[in-house]
């Protein structure tokens, strides 16, 4: 796309703006998807406490980790997703004390 002036009739070409829309629509790709693994990442850590914790948690806390890194608008749900995924691991350790198993079933 190209900018133009008209001044008295006649165009002239100031500029491109090629480069400039599309570092503005990377950024804003780059963006979108942290905000999804930041959702991501809090939905496979609030699903991995009941089920495949022990898949479900690290792939939340990696998720989660970077959507931070990224910069995500949804900091809050990449926080929760990671302190889930967390959780995903303590809960798997805990119950894998109490049946002495790797898995767990009530």
């Amino acid at each position: 796309m190209e900018l133009t002036t008209r001044t008295t009739g006649t165009t002239r070409i100031t500029g491109t703006t090629d480069s400039t829309e599309a570092a503005r629509s990377t950024r804003r790709t780059a963006v979108q998807d942290a905000d999804g693994m930041a959702v991501a990442s809090f939905i496979l850590g609030l699903v991995g406490l009941l089920v495949l914790n022990v898949f479900l948690g690290p792939v939340a806390i990696v998720l989660a980790s970077v959507a931070l890194w990224r910069g995500t608008a949804r900091r809050g749900r990449a926080f929760l997703g990671l302190g889930l995924g967390i959780a995903d691991l303590a809960v798997l350790v805990a119950f894998m004390q109490f049946d002495n198993t790797v898995s767990w079933s009530f």
